[in-house]
């Protein structure tokens, strides 16, 4: 069933790697019953076919998830980030968080922590699922503020995000609304509703003007990449035991790991990642022509979480200071 969902979401021209789908932990086993899909069913699909779409675009995190393949490791998907933009446009998306809590909440998910990013005029909200935190993969949905910009930046930012058009029709709608009553959907209904969701995760909005773009990185590298490469996962994470010996691990095998080891406030979650991968994106010109140019794209991160004090369960906290140097991986 779960083979069922996760290829519903795959695009008709792309093939999955089916090894690197299989290699992500399933912390759900079988439990479906008389041809419904739990609402955490749906969305560790959602969240492995992201994360198999973000492989196709990060070489770096296919050759370390491959690696992992071949060594019989498995993959625990720990989370997922996307970016937002948290102001009014023409757009017929929601702005900010709300693009993606829209689609989070009905699949179980619920907002836990809210992490101020003020060296990036960001904010990041973590969502946990409400049945099974620990398992089922964390979203980290962050929020740029284009307030204390420049006019100029602002007029870009609307001129660019504004162009967005919403991927969710009216019966994809109604199946949401379905999912957050019932907790669950008909097999046929959770394949129907899975590649709608899928498609919310994208750059949902036109190709942005070379001009506003030129505008946008000069004040900001976040929203830069967020004009290019919208809402897609920005990263997808793999838990490991020793964050420290991962990256070692990563830079003898000459992928563009990060320098220095992110560690918490509290010392018990560790996280590195590699250099965003370079990618070549298509802009349009105020001449009506179309330009490229290489630009950041996404990349792949790795997490050490600890055990709560006097606990058996993770610390599933993320970290302001952590996240900001994270997000450097994009500049």
């Amino acid at each position: 069933m779960l083979r069922d969902l996760i290829d519903s979401c795959t695009p008709r021209d792309r093939l999955v790697n089916r090894a690197r789908v299989e290699a992500v932990v399933n912390p759900l086993g079988t439990s479906e019953v008389s041809g419904e899909v739990a609402r955490a069913t749906i969305a560790h699909a959602l969240n492995v076919a992201l994360y198999a779409d973000l492989l196709e675009r990060v070489p770096s995190g296919a050759g370390y998830v491959d690696q992992q393949v071949a060594k019989g490791n498995p993959i625990i998907l720990d989370h997922g980030a996307v970016r937002t933009v948290a102001w009014p446009t023409a757009s017929e998306v929601p702005a900010g968080s709300e693009q993606v809590a829209r689609v989070l909440e009905p699949l179980g998910y619920s907002r836990r922590e809210t992490y101020p990013l003020t060296k990036l005029s960001m904010t990041g909200y973590s969502y946990a699922h409400d049945d099974d935190a620990e398992g089922v993969a964390q979203w980290f949905v962050s929020e740029f503020h284009p307030d204390g910009f420049s006019d100029s930046f602002q007029h870009a930012v609307e001129r660019t995000i504004g162009t967005g058009r919403e991927p969710i029709d009216p019966a994809a709608t109604q199946l949401l609304d379905q999912l957050s009553t019932e907790r669950s959907l008909p097999l046929a209904d959770a394949k129907a509703l899975l590649p709608v969701l899928f498609k919310c995760f994208t750059r949902l909005h036109l190709e942005p003007l070379d001009s506003d773009h030129e505008l946008l990185r000069a004040e900001s590298a976040e929203m830069a990449w967020i004009a290019t490469e919208g809402t897609a996962f920005n990263h997808a994470t793999d838990r490991v035991f020793d964050v420290a010996a991962t990256a070692e691990g990563e830079r003898g095998a000459g992928r563009p790991i990060k320098d220095a080891v992110e560690v918490s406030g509290s010392g018990r979650v560790l996280q590195t990642a590699h250099v965003a991968t370079p990618v070549d994106r298509s802009f349009r010109t105020a001449e009506g022509t179309r330009t490229t140019k290489t630009v950041p794209g996404s990349f792949f991160e790795f997490i050490e979480r600890r055990q709560l004090p006097d606990s058996a369960e993770l610390d599933l906290a993320f970290d302001a200071s952590n996240a900001q140097g994270i997000f450097k991986m994009t500049a």
